[in-house]
């Protein structure tokens, strides 16, 4: 879906991208890791035009950009910022019909779309009437991804989406943005700083230097085969929790029920579950003990048998 060649950019005599390749296949999330003054948001933004590389090309679809329209260009591609870039004058209904009022939507194919956005967004409709002053942190990151969503673009960008947002409810919005069958098939690249954000979010991810890629590949690769000392040591201070979030309890137990669940969310259920065993209210509840449960400790042991192999 998206294929970009030889990206050079340059602001003044600081080079911000260093001859970049990469491509991001259809319905992939690929994530831009790396520190700030990196390269990752340059290179957002010149996937939709925002920026213009000084050489270089990039392929949407097969079709080159620079031979499009910029405006017709950014219609096809919903495109969410940390600070949600809502219009402050505009209501929350008025913020998400700009771009289906530009390419001339009736009203009620607008209110329609809408209406099945702020469904499967959990967002309340009396919101619809209310400037975004008037909301939370949390809903207006959510009306801002209503909003690129509204004419159901096939591509997606995302900068730092929720860096802007408190721990807790940026937590709770990556796993509700996660499970959105909205996103299932579209194509996403993200910038994120945060580490543990990305391994959550990414198919692959792309971390970057000093502007230049220094390995693209799956959590595992990363994790498991870096390509050089520096990627290597990026993910030096948070390594087995991220090893642990990053292996499908699939590769260590093939027969195992749920072939998608990792061996970090493995853990959390069973923890879950002792706990909940533990309350006064379930003190007969042997469901810990269940055959399926797979105990922390054995968990472990396949863990680092793996590791070894």
């Amino acid at each position: 879906m998206i294929k970009a060649e030889n990206l050079v950019r340059k602001f003044g005599t600081s080079l911000a991208v260093n001859n970049i390749s990469f491509e991001v296949k259809e319905g992939e999330n690929l994530i831009l890791l790396g520190t700030s003054g990196c390269g990752k948001t340059t290179t957002l933004r010149m996937i939709n035009r925002l920026i213009a590389p000084d050489s270089g090309t990039i392929f949407l679809d097969g079709v080159d950009i620079s031979t499009r329209q910029p405006e017709e260009l950014r219609r096809g591609i919903g495109y969410v910022l940390q600070s949600h870039g809502l219009f402050p004058h505009y209501t929350v209904a008025e913020n998400i019909a700009i771009v289906p009022r530009l390419l001339k939507w009736k009203n009620e194919d607008i209110r329609k779309r809408a209406d099945e956005l702020f469904h499967k967004l959990n967002l309340d409709p009396a919101l619809a009437d209310k400037y975004p002053a008037a909301l939370s942190g949390g809903q207006q990151q959510r009306v801002g991804l209503a909003r690129s969503l509204m004419v159901n673009p096939p591509v997606l960008l995302m900068d730092e989406p929720f860096g802007a947002l408190d721990n807790l409810t940026r937590i709770s919005i990556r796993k509700e943005f996660r499970a959105l069958d909205e996103l299932v098939k579209k194509t996403v690249v993200m910038v994120t700083h945060d580490v543990q954000e990305a391994f959550e979010m990414g198919d692959r991810i792309c971390l970057m230097d000093k502007g230049e890629i220094k390995q693209i590949g799956t959590p595992e690769d990363l994790l498991f085969h870096p390509a050089n000392d520096f990627v290597a040591n990026f993910f030096k201070e948070q390594r087995l929790q991220l090893e642990l979030k990053s292996v499908p309890i699939a590769e260590l137990l093939p027969g195992y029920p749920d072939q998608k669940i990792t061996v970090w969310e493995r853990m959390e259920q069973l923890l879950n579950v002792d706990q909940a065993a533990d309350s006064p209210e379930n003190l007969s509840d042997n469901s810990s003990n269940s055959p399926d449960a797979i105990h922390i400790e054995e968990l472990m042991r396949a863990f680092s048998a793996y590791k070894k192999q």
